[in-house]
């Protein structure tokens, strides 16, 4: 898959291309509809597949003091389109320049003169240009005056798991699974996104309370706008194409400093140093709420029987 960064130096091998355009956050079952469907047509049209994506969120441009929970990073988005099998991903920079731009001159210069579509598909909840003054009707108006297609593809979502659900709370979204992350229903979460969720980051060196436990743990830092629930997680780590059992934490530390949160990983079966290395922490089930103790003791206990459970869920798998 082309990695593209700019629609004013677009490569002449992708014009023409059936392009899938939004945020993307997560790439869940209602984004990979809008994916496949965008790749379905390209290959009946024999032309290019592609996404264009926006980093970062248009929120963060408006809101840069309010940190937004991003489920995926730019890189975590890629590995899922190459996924689905798009020949190119085009990652606009939401700058000022494009925040002005009217909807309509986004399409005549952004689509029509730099990518040079033949087809556009999005959600139904797509909102574009300046002012968020462009949606899918007025983007299928021009694209009937400027000669491209454009599809936009409906909502889709989960089945009622209860009799207290909301049908309307059920479409696949971005949303659902912060919310779901926010409660600690990683297994939710994972329906939604139809995969686990997974976080990815440089472990740093902590205060090392955890190797004088007998629990050494791999510390990485989250970003501010992460809201997952505080607690203890089975997870799987992953490093350089190996793949570790674990026992992830995520929380405040109550019963040492309470200060900001951070992920800390417990890898069974693993012996080595990880300081500076890159790793992926995928969230298999919640385990537990976080808690303070009275002591270092009634920690490692708690600590000896989370462990145990958590083998237990990860042999499972």
């Amino acid at each position: 898959m082309l990695d593209l960064s700019s629609y004013k130096t677009f490569p002449e091998a992708m014009n023409g291309a059936v392009l899938a355009i939004g945020n993307f956050d997560g790439v869940h079952l209602g984004h990979k509809a809008v994916l496949t469907y965008a790749l379905g047509l390209a290959k009946k049209s024999d032309v290019p597949a592609g996404v264009m994506f926006f980093s970062p969120h248009p929120r963060e441009f408006f809101s840069p003091n309010t940190p937004l929970f991003m489920l995926t990073n730019p890189r975590q988005k890629r590995t899922e389109f190459e996924k689905i099998g798009l020949d190119f991903a085009l990652e606009l920079s939401f700058d000022a320049e494009l925040a002005q731009q009217t909807a309509e001159e986004f399409v005549r210069q952004v689509l029509v003169e730099g990518v040079k579509v033949s087809h556009v598909v999005v959600g139904y909840d797509f909102f574009f240009g300046r002012g968020r003054g462009g949606n899918p009707q007025i983007l299928k108006e021009l694209g009937e005056q400027i000669g491209f297609g454009v599809t936009v593809v409906e909502a889709e979502g989960l089945q009622s798991d209860s009799a207290t659900d909301n049908p309307g709370q059920l479409i696949y979204s971005s949303t659902l699974v912060r919310d779901a992350l926010e409660e600690g229903q990683v297994k939710r979460a994972a329906s939604i996104l139809g995969r686990n969720w997974q976080v990815e980051g440089v472990v740093t060196s902590g205060a090392g309370r955890g190797e004088g436990l007998g629990f050494p743990t791999a510390n990485i830092s989250l970003s501010k706008g992460c809201h997952l629930n505080h607690g203890i997680y089975a997870a799987l780590v992953h490093h350089e194409g190996e793949t570790y059992k674990g026992a992830a934490y995520f929380g405040k530390r109550p019963s040492f400093d309470n200060d900001d949160p951070v992920l800390e990983v417990f890898l069974f079966d693993y012996d080595g140093n990880l300081y500076g290395e890159e790793i992926a922490v995928e969230f298999i089930d919640f385990v537990r709420e976080d808690m303070k103790f009275s002591d270092k003791q009634a920690l490692k206990l708690k600590m000896d029987e989370d462990c145990k459970v958590i083998e237990q869920i990860l042999n499972e798998l």
